[in-house]
């Protein structure tokens, strides 16, 4: 079965509703999006599941051993179970949520997130990356960037990932303690290395 292409994802939510059409339709939707198939992760593997959890929801994910990002469900490459890792996520403009991190599960190999204009991104997803084991050992950069909701608790939450290096920050509105913030990260994190944009 094809689903929606990126594209017409983005659109979904991405953009305002067209007038007349009710908001609760496209929340609906997404929550859909990510709803976590079990038996999908015990049939194709975590990080398969995770994958097509992350492109339906408009993310893009890269494999290890490649350069190029995967943005097309439809395009995932086939192989045996288990050959294709994930490395990489870029979850900019992506409707990812709470509902469907525990596709993290299992993720082994996961450096790098980028989170940037996620409208449900709170505390909370934060706080639940933070706290999977497998991402406490392999994270090394994050980027957390025009997520509204996110506050100085769900940043603090980071310091349960002990191998990150580098983390930005940018147009998190709030956030309003910054420095309190982000000393408390250093504190719990010495080679870590923070990139502020935050006014």
């Amino acid at each position: 079965m094809r689903l929606l292409t990126h594209t017409a994802r983005c659109v979904l939510h991405t953009h305002p509703p067209p007038p007349g059409s009710s908001r609760g339709f496209w929340g609906w939707l997404n929550a859909v999006f990510n709803k976590v198939d079990y038996e999908r992760i015990k049939t194709v593997g975590p990080d398969r599941a995770a994958a097509e959890w992350l492109l339906r929801c408009g993310a893009k994910v890269r494999f290890c051993g490649f350069d190029r990002w995967q943005h097309d469900y439809n395009g995932l490459p086939t192989g045996p179970l288990g050959r294709y890792k994930i490395q990489a996520i870029d979850a900019t403009e992506s409707c990812i949520m709470y509902r469907g991190f525990d596709y993290l599960n299992g993720l082994q190999h996961v450096e790098e997130i980028k989170l940037v204009k996620c409208i449900y991104i709170e505390d909370a997803c934060l706080e639940r990356l933070s706290q999977t084991e497998s991402l406490q050992a392999s994270m090394r950069e994050m980027s957390v960037v025009s997520c509204g909701n996110v506050t100085d608790k769900g940043i603090i939450a980071l310091h349960h990932l002990r191998n990150l290096e580098y983390l930005f920050l940018s147009d998190l509105p709030a956030i309003k303690e910054k420095e309190k913030t982000t000393d408390r990260l250093q504190t719990a994190l010495p080679k870590l290395t923070i990139d502020l944009d935050l006014a």
